[in-house]
């Protein structure tokens, strides 16, 4: 199923982020990314978030400040 991302969030370090997303379906979702230096840029997801569904956005992201230990210190 194809995603959407509203809006990507990133740490200070620009290592780590958390993407929120729409599917074709309707429904939203986040996951969790890191990027290291050795992975030459590439994000690689980290948080095993983006199956769990959510009725909408603002649902998303409150269960993503809630589970992402650096991401409730951002926003």
């Amino acid at each position: 199923m194809s995603r959407t991302v509203l809006h990507s969030f990133e740490n200070f370090d620009h290592d780590r982020c958390v993407d929120v997303f729409r599917r074709e379906d309707g429904s939203f979702g986040f996951e969790s990314f890191r990027r290291d230096p050795e992975g030459g840029g590439r994000w690689f997801a980290i948080g095993n978030f983006g199956e769990e569904t959510f009725e909408d956005r603002e649902a998303a992201v409150l269960s993503a400040r809630r589970r992402v230990s650096w991401f409730d210190e951002l926003t």
